[in-house]
C-alpha cells in the first residue's frame, strides 16, 4: 500500500532526527550531515540539482561552505567530503562508485578521493519530490533548523543560498586581478590552510573559472565559434587555462579561453596553438581527412576575444604555449 505525503514527510522528518553522527569528547556531536542536506535541498529548490542524484559540484561545496558559516558554533573541522561520504549510513541516501565497486572498509576524507572514487549520490526518489513541494521542503528545513541548530537558525535564509558573498568575491578576484596579484593570494592559502582545505578551496576556484570563461566569451568557442545553448545547467562549452593551474597558479581572465571539448583537447595536447597576435596555429604532426570537423581548417583563422579589452587573454601566455606544449 503506498504511502500518503503526510506519511511519506514524517518518515523522513523521524530519518532527519536520527542522522547518526560521529561525536568528539570536546566539542560534541558533528554538525556536518545536517549542513550537507541544507545545503542540497538549496540547490534542488533553485533548480541546480533537477533530478535525485547529487553530484559534487562547485555551487554545492561553496552551499556548504556557506551554511556552515552561517549556522555552526562549534570548532569542527569543515570537511565537505565527511558528510557525502557517511550520508551513505542513512537510509535515504546511497553512493554510487565510479568503478561500480565499493570497499566496506574504505573511508573517504579528502575531496580529491571522494571526486576520484564517487560518481554521485542518489536519494530517495519520494525524499526528492517533498523537497521540490514548497510546503514539505520549508518542513523538512525546520526539521533540520529546530534539531541541529536551534541557536543560530535565525541566520538561515530560506529559499536563498547565502553563498553569494564567498562566491561574488571569488568571481571578482577571477575577472579582476593581475595574475601576480592572484598568484600571492593562492600562495597566501596554501600557507594558512590544510591539505584538504586548499584543495576545496582551489575546486571551487576551478568551477568558478570554468563558469566564468566561457560567458565572457558569449558561450562560443573562441576558435570555432560554435554556440550550443540548451535549457538544462548542461554547459557545452569549456574553459581552458592556457597555462595549466597546476603550473601558474592562475584562475585569472589573462589565463583563459572558451574552447569546444574537441579544440580543448587538441590545445591540451599541443595539435593547436595561438600566437601572441591571436592567430590559431595547427600542428603539421596532424593527418586527417576531408571533414566538417577537421582541426586544420582552423589555421590562420584569429580567435573571437571578449568585448571589454581588460579580460583579453595574456599574449605571454600563448608564448608560453607555443614553447612548452605546442608539437612542431
Amino acid at each position: 500500500m503506498n504511502m500518503v505525503p503526510n506519511e511519506v514527510f514524517e518518515k523522513y522528518r523521524k530519518q532527519f532526527h536520527s542522522l547518526k553522527r560521529a561525536t568528539n569528547t570536546n566539542l560534541g556531536k558533528a554538525p556536518h550531515k545536517p549542513i550537507l542536506l541544507l545545503s542540497i535541498i538549496q540547490l534542488i529548490h533553485k533548480g541546480e540539482i533537477q533530478i535525485n542524484k547529487v553530484f559534487i559540484t562547485g555551487e554545492l561545496v561553496i552551499a556548504f561552505k556557506s551554511n556552515w558559516i552561517s549556522l555552526v558554533e562549534t570548532n569542527h573541522t569543515q570537511n565537505f567530503s565527511l558528510p557525502f561520504f557517511h550520508l551513505n549510513s542513512e537510509p535515504f541516501w546511497r553512493l554510487v562508485y565510479i568503478n561500480g565497486l565499493s570497499d566496506k572498509k574504505e573511508k573517504i576524507s579528502s575531496l580529491g578521493k571522494l571526486k576520484s572514487r564517487i560518481a554521485f549520490a542518489e536519494i530517495d526518489k519520494d525524499l526528492f519530490e517533498l523537497i521540490i513541494n514548497p510546503i514539505y521542503r520549508t518542513e523538512l528545513e525546520n526539521t533540520i533548523l529546530d534539531f541541529y541548530f536551534p541557536n543560530t537558525k535565525a541566520n538561515y535564509q530560506f529559499g536563498i543560498i547565502d553563498r553569494y558573498d564567498l562566491e561574488n568575491i571569488i568571481k571578482e578576484q577571477i575577472l579582476n586581478d593581475t595574475k601576480e596579484e592572484y598568484r600571492t593570494l593562492m600562495i597566501e592559502k596554501s600557507l594558512e590552510l590544510t591539505d584538504n582545505e586548499i584543495e576545496e578551496e582551489r575546486y571551487i576556484r576551478g568551477s568558478i573559472f570554468k563558469r566564468e570563461i566561457p560567458k565572457i566569451y558569449q558561450n562560443q568557442c573562441c576558435i570555432s565559434g560554435m554556440r550550443i545553448e540548451t535549457t538544462t545547467n548542461a554547459q557545452m562549452i569549456d574553459a581552458c587555462h592556457i597555462i595549466p593551474f597546476s603550473l601558474s597558479n592562475d584562475d585569472t581572465v589573462s589565463n583563459g579561453i572558451s574552447l569546444s571539448p574537441n579544440l580543448h583537447r587538441a590545445y591540451d595536447r599541443g595539435l593547436i596553438t595561438i600566437n601572441e597576435d591571436y592567430i590559431v596555429r595547427v600542428s603539421p604532426t596532424i593527418k586527417e581527412n576531408d571533414s566538417p570537423f577537421s582541426i586544420t581548417q582552423f589555421a590562420g583563422v584569429r580567435i573571437l576575444l571578449p568585448e571589454d579589452n581588460k579580460k583579453y587573454p595574456s599574449p605571454e601566455n600563448f608564448i608560453w604555449h607555443k614553447k612548452e606544449v605546442f608539437v612542431f
